[in-house]
């Protein structure tokens, strides 16, 4: 199946330039997205974008990761409503570095005729001066030409600088250097992206006399209109720093039905039958939620790893066992409640503070740790006791003078306590 074909039955694709399918019929094709490395790490909706470079490797074409040390300094307005916030160099090196390293995760850099570059774009423009980009870049692109541009229409009112408004020059002039140095004559990206492609292409066209192609996906949204990636706590990153393993794979388990048929097709690598066959398993019986399940771990292993998928697996597990007791606790594993902790309110102490024989009400109520209180005094601790509300360690406690020993913390080092169904709480022995 061919780039276009592919792209096509998955619905990535929004526009194209006319001879683009004819190109790329021709032979390898080399085609680049850019990447913004104005944060320290991708988010899913950069895995869009990612796919398309995926897709276009997998077909035998060579993929370009254009990294913005140059633009990430300037800001592009494509969907912006006002100014961003401008990065200094040290940062946006950083950024650029990490962004490397987890686009490595997708696409392969190191064999192949048709292997992946990354490259960055500040290297086109270091030690050129502004005269020089005025009379060799600026020239070639009209007032008139920019100013149509929806990226600039929709910000005349609440005002564009100069800085914003000059992006599209630049990444024109990118496609004019990849041109040049790489032989690159196709440039991707998102719908929101159409007018800054074009006027590469156009610049292209009047810098060089070539033809050069174009090809945006649409923009990924929810049933009700509204931008889709992010979670109640903002963006979900790929970096494990920023959102977890198992946050991620929670994510994407918890997708909505009505939407899984679309981000199959845009973020899983099976083939066309698979999802078919996946998306009929899940019709027969949604509430088991296979489908959800296989994306989440597709996507979980080649962002993360095997191994964190395995634990994001186990830990939700954990979370949502019913039948979950003291022995069954007692023999999870220390990753799995590493992964807990992070999830749920913990209290950190140190293994020197433990004693045997530590009452459980002054325990949890502060009494006796200052750095651990669960409950806001020894009367509501007496309360959710005689309420059969309180648990230790999966155990339901029932005694006003029941004890915590070393040996209740697993593995040395965890202790559960629970008030309740909803509130969970780990103390953590360091």
């Amino acid at each position: 199946m061919s780039f276009i074909k592919e792209l096509g039955w998955r619905g990535l694709i929004h526009n194209q330039t006319p001879e683009l399918e004819e190109a790329l019929e021709k032979g390898m094709v080399t085609g680049y997205i850019g990447f913004d490395p104005t944060a320290p790490s991708l988010h899913i909706g950069n895995l869009i974008p990612i796919m398309l470079l995926v897709h276009l490797q997998r077909q035998g074409h060579r993929p370009i990761a254009l990294v913005g040390g140059a633009t990430g300094r300037i800001g592009d307005p494509s969907g912006k409503s006002a100014e961003r916030k401008l990065l200094n160099m040290d940062t946006l090196n950083v950024n650029i570095q990490k962004v490397g390293e987890q686009l490595s995760k997708f696409l392969d850099f190191e064999q192949g005729e048709n292997k992946a570059e990354l490259v960055n774009n500040y290297s086109f423009y270091e030690g050129m001066g502004a005269l020089e980009f005025l009379r060799d870049v600026g020239k070639h692109i009209t007032v008139g030409y920019m100013m149509a541009k929806d990226s600039v229409k929709n910000r005349i009112e609440t005002g564009i600088s100069f800085t914003e408004f000059s992006y599209q020059l630049i990444q024109g002039y990118d496609f004019k250097c990849l041109y040049d140095q790489y032989d690159c004559s196709l440039q991707m990206g998102g719908s929101d992206q159409w007018g800054n492609i074009t006027t590469g292409v156009e610049f292209v066209r009047k810098m060089l006399s070539e033809k050069v192609h174009a090809l945006t996906t649409p923009l990924l949204t929810k049933p009700d209109g509204s931008k889709y990636g992010k979670s109640e706590g903002g963006n979900v990153w790929l970096d494990p720093e920023l959102t977890s393993p198992y946050q991620f794979y929670q994510f994407f388990l918890n997708t909505r039905d009505d939407m899984l048929d679309q981000l199959l097709k845009t973020f899983s690598l099976k083939s066309k039958q698979e999802i078919e066959a996946l998306l009929a398993l899940h019709n027969e019986a949604p509430h088991e939620r296979k489908a959800q399940q296989a994306l989440a771990i597709e996507l979980t292993n080649r962002v993360h790893s095997e191994e964190a998928t395995k634990l994001a697996i186990e830990a939700s597990q954990f979370f949502f066992n019913k039948k979950m007791n003291q022995e069954t606790f007692m023999k999870t594993p220390a990753e799995v409640l590493d992964i807990v902790g992070n999830e749920i309110v913990n209290f950190r102490i140190e293994k020197s503070q433990l004693n045997d024989n530590m009452n459980l009400i002054d325990f949890i109520s502060g009494s006796l740790l200052e750095s651990v209180k669960i409950v806001d005094s020894k009367s509501d601790a007496r309360r959710a006791i005689k309420q059969n509300a309180l648990s230790v360690n999966k155990e339901k406690s029932k005694d006003f003078e029941a004890v915590i020993n070393k040996t209740d913390f697993v593995h040395g080092k965890y202790l559960m306590i629970e008030n309740g169904k909803k509130n969970k709480f780990l103390v953590i022995a360091q």
